[in-house]
């Protein structure tokens, strides 16, 4: 690898001499720059956008083993019981002793955040009692607070962090040592900044179109209905990052690994489903209901009882060609209205509240082509280009299953097997789409964080955070262990700032 020679530099230009650069403003970013402050190291943000958190303000909360808040609520869940779920759940497809390293540091980060001011408002989980690890912890404010808790500490502390200042390159000397990179900020001036380390914690490639192409075979496999992005509207996450370290030989993994999120409305920005109007949230509850969801062939694919498990489903959608139809007749749209839901919808909508924007939402939805009415079953399947008598008779199959309150198929929950009204109209289709909001593949790494190049040697002075991580993840994102990507992001920015004090510093204060 060449070296990079730093730009001249006009008078406008602006030059930082600092012990860690880091590239991108969001959890992990942000829990290195205080960790670095706290231990009295000189640490720089840079990030790109006009503000800092970036899609890490929206977690609604983080996975933590052994946490404070867990010991006072009685909750005996271990490290090692989470690790054997995990690595089952990925086949040991993954880098194990990275994701030890990050569990184990999972509830003291936890601790560390509530120590600066966050607080737990509860442990929160989509699954029953028996089978929940009972890991998640909620913050109040959700992933907003934690960013505003640790940016405000950061400032007063004295850390630098300039907004608005993209990083473009990286510095690296003839010896193959990562010294620090290159940005421009928003005036156009060339920003260089020489550290001890670099600290890449950009997030992913998420909103990048051309590398999800490139690298995701989701995305652009023949004959499956499109993929959708539930992203923040302004999204900064292009893969900056990744693309940098790949300028300093680092190796990747895992890229085509996304966090699968399904169903969503056929209707993007998909966001809106969550931060939308009334109608756009009730409407996409309906369409996880559990009454009826059947593939492009009229086939039913799935339990509907879990609909909440949004990776299960992601999975299910991607092996019926991308696409699922939510069917229930007019008794059920009333019963939604005027009861609520039979399943939440994550806290937004949840059983017990009324769905009075439910009508408004149906209409809309005809006008922008995801919802469909009909008045007989045979005019909604023409609609929704299903063959009317398998619709008929998979509706009438459900219909014997209610009616036994036993689903021999799939083991739906015999509560949620409710007999279809096949004489009387109307009759509503809501059409359905996989979603990801994550991409989960990145930089090879070691346990300190520091990026790995093809031959597994490390790249000195290059450490990788948060969703440029690569290879932590075999298949999809595991729902089980619930938070865990924003965990990941928030512990990996603490390990990365530990291992540049360890390595990093003392070897410079050597050559020194």
């Amino acid at each position: 690898m060449q070296s990079m020679k730093s730009p001249v530099l006009s008078a406008a230009d602006q030059k930082y001499d600092v012990d860690i650069v880091i590239a991108g403003g969001g959890l992990s970013g942000l829990s290195a720059a205080l960790t670095a402050a706290e231990n009295g190291v000189k640490a720089i943000v840079l990030e790109k956008l006009p503000f800092v958190g970036g899609a890490g303000i929206f977690p609604e909360g983080s996975l933590g083993i052994g946490t404070r808040y867990q010991k006072e609520k009685g909750i005996t869940t271990t490290t090692d019981q989470v690790f054997a779920k995990v690595m089952e759940f990925h086949h040991w497809r993954c880098n194990a002793s990275v994701i030890r390293t990050l569990l184990n540091e999972s509830g003291k980060t936890i601790d560390w955040l509530t120590d600066h001011g966050v607080v737990i408002k509860n442990i929160r989980t989509m699954f029953p009692p028996e089978k929940s690890l009972q890991v998640w912890h909620i913050y109040e404010g959700h992933g907003a607070r934690v960013v505003k808790v640790m940016s405000e500490s950061i400032k007063k502390k004295g850390g630098l962090i300039l907004t608005r200042t993209p990083v473009k390159e990286l510095l690296i000397n003839n010896k193959g040592v990562v010294t620090g990179v290159v940005a421009e900020n928003a005036e156009g001036e060339t920003v260089t900044v020489n550290a001890k380390a670099v600290i890449i914690a950009t997030g992913g490639f998420a909103s990048n179109k051309r590398m999800l192409k490139k690298y995701v075979p989701d995305v652009s496999t023949p004959g499956m209905a499109k993929l959708m992005y539930r992203g923040p509207v302004v999204d900064g996450r292009k893969g900056d990052g990744i693309n940098m370290a790949l300028s300093a030989n680092a190796a990747l993994a895992g890229m085509g690994t996304l966090a699968g999120n399904s169903p969503y409305l056929d209707n993007e920005p998909a966001i809106r489903q969550f931060s939308g109007p009334d109608y756009m949230k009730q409407m996409r509850c309906a369409l996880s209901q559990p009454f009826l969801w059947v593939n492009k062939h009229g086939d039913r694919f799935y339990n509907e009882s879990f609909g909440s498990v949004f990776s299960d489903v992601y999975n299910a959608m991607t092996s019926n060609g991308g696409l699922m139809w939510s069917i229930f007749d007019g008794n059920m749209q009333k019963f939604m209205v005027e009861n609520g839901p039979l399943t939440p919808f994550n806290a937004i909508v949840v059983p017990g509240q009324k769905m009075t924007a439910l009508d408004e939402g149906i209409q809309k939805g005809i006008e922008l082509g995801f919802a469909f009415k009909a008045d007989t079953i045979e005019e909604l399947a023409n609609k929704i280009h299903i063959k009317p008598e398998k619709l008929r008779e998979t509706i009438e199959k459900v219909n014997r299953y209610a009616g036994q309150k036993n689903d021999p198929d799939f083991s739906r929950k015999p509560e949620h097997l409710i007999k279809f009204d096949t004489r009387n109209g109307p009759y509503y289709a809501l059409k359905g789409l996989r979603a990801f909001f994550l991409t989960l593949g990145g930089i090879q790494i070691n346990t300190k964080m520091q990026a790995l190049n093809g031959n597994g040697e490390v790249i000195p002075g290059l450490y990788v955070t948060g969703q440029d991580m690569g290879g932590l993840y075999d298949s999809t994102y595991d729902l089980l262990a619930e938070g865990s990507a924003s965990s990941f992001a928030l512990s990996s920015g603490r390990i990365a700032v530990r291992g540049i004090v360890q390595i990093d510093l003392a070897r410079t204060s050597k050559d020194v």
